[in-house]
């Protein structure tokens, strides 16, 4: 079986980054053979949690799955999607009496394709064991037949991540660290074959802070009081990788670390 290959996206910054992605993602998703684009949303709405419009955005922008972090409970409207929606992930060591799922499969291709979302702890609000979380998600994929697991792994600590990325090696496909907004440069394949990168990086404007504007950030550290946040949208980049995988094996072949200039997007 050739190559499957995959595009993970990191967090998605507000309109700007929504509106970039529709004009950007489809033809690079073309152009480069992607099969399945999994993208982080958990900031898609005003630089913070996600509504129904911004899920929308992302689906017609070519992502097929979701996944989040911390910040997704920010808007109420999250609980209705979340129950509704299976391609919208939350990270699945939150209490289990919260709507939605941390895992999914997905079929693209012939090929299924489950994707789990999780939390890290160190640095974070107290949370469940992602790694003992991790063992009970990938016997469920393993039960739904998933051929290809993609992990998102939102957490702080970039000891936590290469620990878990280990922890997962051999029985994961790709494991993509996110919620910094910082692209690192330690894309890798591990010996089990589990391609890795510690952060994606942002769907948003580049010269920013995280994708807001820098102002408001700066207020904030000046003066220690809480601020409004607003998406930047100068310099719109699109960062993730891109990782070829075997589907009958599950191994990670090629992983390739992508930041794409994209069009500035229009009102």
């Amino acid at each position: 079986m050739a190559p499957f290959r995959v595009l993970m996206l990191g967090d998605v910054i507000g309109r700007p980054g929504r509106k970039m992605l529709l004009r950007t993602l489809p033809s690079f998703r073309e152009r480069h053979g992607i099969a399945c684009v999994v993208a982080n949303g958990e900031n898609a709405s005003g630089g913070m949690g996600i509504q129904r419009g911004a899920l929308d955005d992302l689906f017609a922008a070519g992502v097929d799955v979701v996944t989040s972090g911390n910040h997704v409970w920010h808007r109420k409207e999250v609980y209705g999607l979340l129950a509704e929606e299976p391609r919208l992930l939350r990270p699945a060591n939150y209490p289990a009496r919260l709507p939605g799922l941390g895992r999914v499969v997905v079929e693209k291709a012939g090929v299924k394709i489950g994707v789990v979302n999780l939390l890290g702890r160190v640095f974070m609000d107290p949370m469940d064991d992602p790694f003992t979380a991790a063992d009970r998600e990938l016997a469920t994929l393993r039960e739904a037949g998933a051929q290809i697991t993609l992990v998102d792994f939102h957490a702080e600590a970039t000891a936590e991540k290469e620990a878990f990325a280990f922890y997962l090696d051999g029985r994961a496909a790709l494991l993509a660290g996110t919620h910094t907004h910082v692209q690192t440069s330690d894309e890798k394949i591990l010996p089990g074959g589990l391609g890795y990168i510690t952060d994606l990086g942002r769907c948003g404007s580049f010269l920013s802070v995280l994708g807001v504007e820098p102002k408001a950030s700066i207020e904030g550290f000046l003066t220690g009081v809480p601020q409004n946040f607003t998406p930047a949208k100068s310099t719109l980049m699109m960062e993730g990788v891109l990782a070829d995988i075997d589907p009958a094996t599950g191994r990670t072949a090629r992983i390739e670390r992508i930041r794409q200039q994209a069009e500035a997007y229009d009102e």
